[in-house]
């Protein structure tokens, strides 16, 4: 992909990996000719607050499923953890209508409200919670702490290392989101940046110059955000355990 971004039109489809006249006019292009830094901004955006917020509600019901003690808690979390067996495309219709009806068509609370659930955070979250030793909690309570303390003086401290990797697996999914962006927006201007890659094919062929150097760039954050936090995502599946 990096090696087919910088060579021309006539070069990209060649199986050589060094160009032989390596340009960076597939890149010049990518970003002059087309609003590509507003739909890099769009994804940023949309991929931020969809993580923050998932992060935030998350962790609350996350702690409520591990540590709280109240009827049907059970069977409420395992109808969340059923819906991971639910794939987007199955329940596609069925949440364009409702995203319709709730007049949220073309805009970024479309895009942001329908991606922030996502049952494996909950479930990854419980695990972690799970694991953690009631004498902290009991030693909170004699402070004087209610279960709001509790949450935010005690577990969410505890939690940064899950939360940080879970950060970088909800930014990355909603920063590489294309079917649901795709099916809600047709204002150009709310397009993220993989509905924008794909706007580079035509319908009997594709510019996979500029595609390759559309995409080259969209990997630089996801890549940069991996390297970073790979620490953390490794040292979160080790601790929380699936129990």
């Amino acid at each position: 992909m990096i090696s087919s971004a910088f060579k021309g039109p006539d070069e990209v489809n060649s199986v050589n990996l060094i160009p032989s006249a390596p340009t960076l006019d597939n890149f010049r292009y990518v970003f002059t000719e087309v609003p590509f830094l507003r739909y890099m901004l769009n994804s940023l955006f949309v991929a931020t607050t969809v993580t923050v917020a998932a992060l935030w509600f998350h962790s609350m019901a996350a702690y409520a499923l591990a540590r709280l003690r109240f009827p049907g808690r059970d069977v409420l979390f395992f109808a969340i953890f059923s819906t991971l067996l639910v794939a987007l495309p199955i329940i596609l219709v069925p949440l364009f209508i409702l995203v319709r009806e709730l007049g949220m068509l073309d805009s970024y609370v479309g895009l942001i409200v329908p991606a922030i659930f996502n049952a494996f955070g909950i479930f990854l979250l419980r695990q972690f919670y799970l694991g953690m030793p009631q004498e902290l909690e009991d030693a909170a309570f004699v402070d004087g702490c209610g279960y709001w303390g509790v949450y935010w003086h005690v577990i969410l401290p505890l939690s940064r290392p899950i939360l940080a990797a879970l950060a970088v697996f909800f930014f990355l999914a909603n920063w590489n989101s294309f079917l649901w962006p795709l099916t809600i927006t047709q204002n150009q201007d709310l397009w993220m940046i993989q509905v924008a890659i794909s706007s580079f094919q035509t319908q009997y062929a594709g510019a996979w110059n500029y595609i390759m150097a559309a995409a080259t760039v969209a990997a630089i954050p996801t890549m940069a955000l991996f390297f970073v936090f790979q620490r953390q995502l490794v040292e979160s599946i080790k601790t929380s355990g699936f129990k």
